[in-house]
């Protein structure tokens, strides 16, 4: 799973628990539609200022992205380690 992945995912994650829609969340952070879209789903990997608009739109901190982003990472090795 790539860094891009594990933003998108967590990303998405936070817009769909605030039960907001993607066309609010691109307007608020000043990025097109199609862009956050890709984004969210790991195609597209973004700048720190594309990551920090969205952060902000979503209310979303940085450090809190980041810990989201390493804990569902440690979760994803140790499923890993376990399947060895």
């Amino acid at each position: 799973m790539l860094f891009r992945d594990f933003i998108g995912d967590a990303l998405r994650h936070e817009r769909v628990v605030q039960g907001r829609l993607l066309r609010e969340v691109s307007s608020k952070a000043k990025v097109s539609l199609g862009y956050l879209s890709e984004i969210e789903r790991g195609i597209k990997e973004p700048s720190s200022e594309v990551i920090a608009a969205v952060s902000t739109a979503l209310d979303y901190s940085l450090p809190d992205l980041l810990r989201t982003i390493a804990d569902d990472y440690d979760l994803l090795t140790a499923r890993e380690r376990i399947k060895v």
